[in-house]
Parts: structure tokens; sequence; C-alpha cells
């Protein structure tokens, strides 16, 4: 018989903000779809792997990425700590897809839009509409993106100040909240 739990014994009531990785790649095989396909599979993918805010994702400029060492300089907003991070394989390779697809252009910016460079509200709406095309239940918005890569370097046992480090965040009263709800904090406990 499976038990009812009512809300007020839940012990987190906030609305879900973050993708499981299930659907995170649900997600990112949806991104692939449509015109711009190689470009929105870029956006998403960097936002969750780097757990990116969107200006961060925005600002990412070509001379930050270097293909041949496997790294992207993350530069972080709101006085975090910037860092250079490990690209992998697929990232590299998805990159490299867009930068042979990405029109001629002056801008320093990896992104952009066919109007130049890529807005706020435009990405917006994209992870909106990739989120329907993906028919995941809940509506989708960039922030999540960060919120997954956070839950999922936790859920893979990952220390509270490697995260802390990875997402950028000075304060690591901003990174427990992953930690937290990690159920791989538990295993062996009993043993």
């Amino acid at each position: 018989m499976k038990a009812i739990v009512s809300s007020e014994d839940a012990v987190d009531q906030r609305k879900k903000n973050f993708l499981t990785e299930t659907e995170t790649t649900q997600i990112l095989v949806a991104a692939r779809k449509g015109r711009h396909g190689i470009r929105n599979y870029l956006l998403l993918l960097m936002a969750y792997r780097h757990g990116l805010r969107v200006s961060e994702l925005l600002a990412i400029r070509i001379s930050d990425l270097d293909l041949d060492a496997g790294r992207v300089f993350v530069r972080r907003t709101k006085n975090g700590l910037s860092t250079n991070q490990p690209l992998k394989g697929d990232e590299i390779r998805a990159i490299r897809a867009w930068l042979r697809k990405r029109r001629v252009s002056n801008s320093p910016l990896l992104f952009l839009s066919e109007r130049g460079p890529m807005t706020r509200q435009a990405f917006n709406y994209l992870c909106e509409e990739i989120g329907k095309r993906a028919s995941l239940p809940l509506k989708i918005h960039p922030h999540m993106l960060r919120h997954s890569c956070g839950f999922a370097l936790a859920n893979k046992g990952c220390d509270t100040r490697l995260i802390q480090d990875y997402l950028g965040h000075r304060n690591i009263r901003h990174t427990q909240i992953y930690t937290r709800t990690a159920a791989v904090r538990f295993e062996g406990l009993w043993r």
C-alpha cells in the first residue's frame, strides 16, 4: 500500500527548479532539432555543464576557448570566482560545429543570433520553447540549467567546496542546497 504524504509533511515544499539527468538529456536532444539546432544545443549544453548564469553564458568570447587544451575561461558575475574549466569531447565537437556554422562576424562573442549578439530575452524564449519540444511537464527557464549542474555534481558525490568553486559561489551557503538533498551522501552509512 502506498503511503500518502501531505504537503505539510514534505521536507522541501518549493517548486522544482532543476532538471534531473534524464530531463537534461531530453532537453539537449530537443535542442538539436530546428533551424538553429547546432547553436541551441551548444547553448544549453554549456549552460548546464558549467552551471552558467545567462549573462555568463552570453558573455563567452571566442578568445575564452582553448579547444586544443580543452578549456574554457568562465567569467563569473555577482563577484563570483572566475575559473578555467575543462571541456569534454562532446562540448569541443559542438563548439567546432557551431564555429563552422556561425556566420562571419566582427563580434568577439561566441553566441550570436541572426540579428547580432544573443540577448537574455532570446535565450529565455529558447529555453521555454525547447522545454515544450522536449515534452517536459514543467516550464523551463535558463537558471534551471545552473541548478541542474549543482544537483548533478552533488549526486555524483562531489565535495561541497569543489561544487562551490565550480559554480563560482563566494559563500558556501549558496552551494549547500545542492549537497543537502544528495542521496549519495547517505550511501554506506549502515555498512
